[in-house]
């Protein structure tokens, strides 16, 4: 159990998030030393211009410029549509594009920006299930999360959100095993794999969805709170359990008439509320985002370094089969004797 004498102290982000990229950076500088100039290789696809998925998309580029990462950023217009993947077009487009990327030796993870942004209808479970596995970094695909689902942990990638929540409850050094844990959504990015993740490392857990009938009986049991709800501090602070943990991906926002945009950001958690009774929680913004994006980076290194040791430059994968020496050597005249049969009488050189 988590002590019930509670000392708020808020999660170490910052800090778990520059630990994460200097140890990613050495890693890096590793891998040059072992190839001079490889450098892993990441791949940021995406679909339209959204101002928010450009931030995030330009967090990451400096991420993958500050560790060593060599990342391209492909941009495709907001008229690709599934309809003309097979069509020869002027620009890479989707499944084209995605293709491409699995066959490029040089590009050891990529991710498909989500949401599309499109003004024609594309079906999203089909292009993250054209990633190939082994370079599918956001562990989006239906097999990176089967094997998750299944407790495969070192064979799969995980999605990069819930991952950064489990370094982080890491950080604070309380051991997950035995905790009774409730996540509170239950998508695809984070809830369900972030339910798999506490699962497997032995926590109790419960998912609480749109449809759960008592929501704060659920969080006053729960000694790790993960809440990826999307809705604005929902979670109110009196339902949060003395001592508990609790991280918060949720980035809403609302009016607020002394900002200059005249609004702010909050979380999905009553943050000023919680804070009086959890151990730990994750301030928003500033919490499991740069975490989310040090895991893309780390998954991207993982990936490159599985494909050094699967490929090692220099080095041919040459099998020998076992010779049958026979005495005497037979003569070749006589297998040799239908061809030359076939070949004169091809070229008309015999009867």
């Amino acid at each position: 159990m988590l002590s019930s004498n509670v000392g708020f102290f808020l999660m170490p982000c910052s800090t778990a998030d520059r630990q994460v990229r200097e140890r990613l950076k050495s890693q890096v500088a590793t891998l040059k030393e072992r190839v001079p100039g490889f450098r892993p290789g990441l791949a940021i696809l995406q679909v339209g211009d959204r101002d928010d998925s450009n931030l995030y998309i330009s967090m990451k580029l400096k991420a993958a410029a500050e560790i060593g990462i060599n990342a391209n950023h492909i941009k495709l217009p907001n008229t690709a549509s599934e309809a003309e993947f097979e069509a020869h077009c002027a620009m890479f487009l989707v499944l084209r594009c995605i293709n491409a990327l699995n066959e490029d030796p040089a590009i050891h993870g990529f991710i498909v920006q989500l949401p599309l942004d499109s003004n024609k209808p594309i079906n999203t479970e089909k292009i993250t299930n054209a990633v190939a596995p082994e370079k599918d970094v956001d562990g989006l695909s239906s097999i990176n999360a089967g094997k998750l689902s299944r407790g495969d942990l070192g064979d799969c990638f995980i999605p990069c959100t819930p991952k950064g929540c489990m370094e982080l409850i890491r950080q604070t050094g309380i051991q997950v095993a035995g905790k009774r844990a409730v996540v509170i959504g239950r998508s695809k990015i984070v809830g369900a794999p972030m339910h798999d993740l506490l699962l497997w490392n032995h926590a109790t857990v419960t998912t609480c969805h749109s449809k759960t009938a008592s929501l704060a009986e659920e969080v006053s049991k729960a000694e790790i709170l993960v809440v990826a709800a999307g809705k604005a501090e929902m979670v109110k602070g009196e339902w949060i359990k003395p001592g508990a943990v609790v991280i918060d991906c949720g980035i809403n926002h609302i009016p607020d008439s002394t900002k200059a945009s005249g609004k702010r950001v909050v979380g999905d958690v009553a943050y000023k509320a919680a804070k009086e009774k959890a151990s730990y929680i994750t301030p928003v913004p500033g919490g499991v985002g740069p975490m989310t994006v040090a895991m893309l980076m780390q998954s991207t290194v993982e990936s490159a370094q599985r494909f050094l040791e699967k490929y090692q430059p220099g080095k041919w994968n040459i099998q020998y089969n076992q010779l049958s020496l026979r005495t005497p050597v037979p003569s070749t005249g006589f297998c040799l004797y239908p061809l030359y049969i076939f070949l004169n009488v091809g070229a008309g050189k015999l009867p």
